[in-house]
């Protein structure tokens, strides 16, 4: 089983993701365990203080230290983490290959910004890895937590219904996935290609392959680019 736990400003933006679809099916087969805890429990004072202005001016709030620390050493007590991830617009993009590798960890700790982000001595002294999810600016990272353990959760195995699924989407092989097909076989004058339809199972692999080159090239040539450099 895999154990996530996010520490978050406004968990209740991750109340609908985590209590539907494939993730709730995952949490009650005892696949996947995510566990949300509100900062604010952390707070100093009887406001329940996790921010203040930045040193050196400028506009926007950062958060604390020192309710960070608290929470993350409160979590290490009761387990300890593969990984704690800071979600961060500017981290290393997030991609398969990465979910890949996280989905193998057992226990992962996501740490979700807000405002102008956390105090960098938490960065420096806790986070070991830092993800971003896209090149724009969210108003806080639950969003962005949600987006990576959605990713991450539906490649445990036994969490999707069709084990091959998770195998055969865009990303896993640096292609995009080609081009899909359901009834009926002619629609509005436009047929599924006979090769889907001739049950010669190689060769609707071979077509399949074609596809997602084609694909590929046409709109992420930057994928391809990358499996030839490497």
């Amino acid at each position: 089983m895999l154990e996530i736990d996010i520490l978050a400003v406004v968990p209740e933006l991750l109340e609908g993701p985590f209590s539907h679809s494939i993730l709730h099916r995952a949490e009650e087969k005892g696949l996947l365990k995510v566990r949300v805890t509100d900062l604010r429990t952390f707070g100093r004072g009887a406001y329940k203080q996790i921010d203040d202005y930045a040193f050196g001016g400028g506009a926007g709030m950062v958060l604390q230290p020192e309710p960070l620390a608290d929470a993350i050493l409160q979590m290490q007590g009761d387990r300890s983490y593969d990984e704690i991830i800071y979600l961060t617009p500017d981290g290393p993009t997030f991609n398969q290959s990465t979910a890949n590798q996280l989905s193998l960890k057992a226990r992962l700790l996501l740490i979700c910004g807000h405002y102008k982000g956390i105090d960098e001595r938490i960065r420096e002294k806790y986070v070991t890895r830092e993800i971003s999810i896209g090149d724009y600016v969210l108003s806080g990272g639950e969003l962005a937590a949600a987006v990576v353990v959605d990713a991450i959760g539906r490649l445990i195995p036994g969490v999707l219904s069709d084990e091959t699924s998770a195998l055969m989407d865009s990303f896993q092989d640096d292609l995009l996935a080609p081009p899909v097909y359901t009834r009926p076989a002619e629609w509005e004058g436009m047929k599924v290609p006979e090769v889907l339809l001739s049950g010669h199972a190689a060769k609707i692999e071979e077509w399949r392959y074609e596809q997602s080159i084609e694909r590929t090239k046409n709109r992420r040539p930057d994928l391809l680019r990358k499996d030839e450099e490497a």
